[in-house]
């Protein structure tokens, strides 16, 4: 990588600077916010005003929008969407190739898997965890309700 700021034209026209991120090279705009210990794939996108937390890896090729914030220790697939002003916890996994619409809030520890969609101003919590014996947890399953078949 030779050169450190790049120019692009939006689509109004106008011309919107990126810099390259030092840890995977993805390209970071203006006034944005990218710990050092977060990882870029080449070719991701952090438009102006996103946050980006410490120990977040984001993969090739995956867009995060104007004002959206993503916590620590999150990791996002290649190819993912996030909208404008979208809020992502702390540990979060999301999928490749998944879309995540504006406004929408995923809570800390949630889990999308690959090709999830969250609508505009979504909501995704993560499912509780129940122990079983010797200290091990257990992601908790929901359950269909059974059909009443004497009916």
């Amino acid at each position: 990588m030779t050169r450190q700021v790049e120019s692009f034209e939006d689509d109004s026209g106008g011309v919107v600077y990126y810099h390259r991120h030092q840890n995977g090279g993805g390209y970071v705009g203006r006034g944005a916010v990218v710990a050092d210990s977060a990882r870029l794939g080449l070719m991701t996108y952090v438009e102006p005003h996103a946050r980006i937390g410490a120990g977040v890896r984001v993969g090739h090729g995956s867009w995060i929008d104007r004002q959206a914030q993503v916590g620590e220790r999150t990791i996002i697939g290649d190819a993912v969407r996030v909208g404008h002003g979208t809020i992502i916890g702390n540990r979060v996994h999301i999928g490749s190739h998944s879309r995540i619409g504006a406004g929408a809030v995923i809570g800390h520890g949630a889990r999308l898997a690959a090709d999830s969609r969250v609508p505009d101003g979504g909501r995704v919590a993560a499912q509780p965890r129940r122990r079983t014996g010797a200290g091990t947890e257990v992601r908790q399953r929901s359950r269909k309700p059974k059909k009443n078949l004497a009916a």
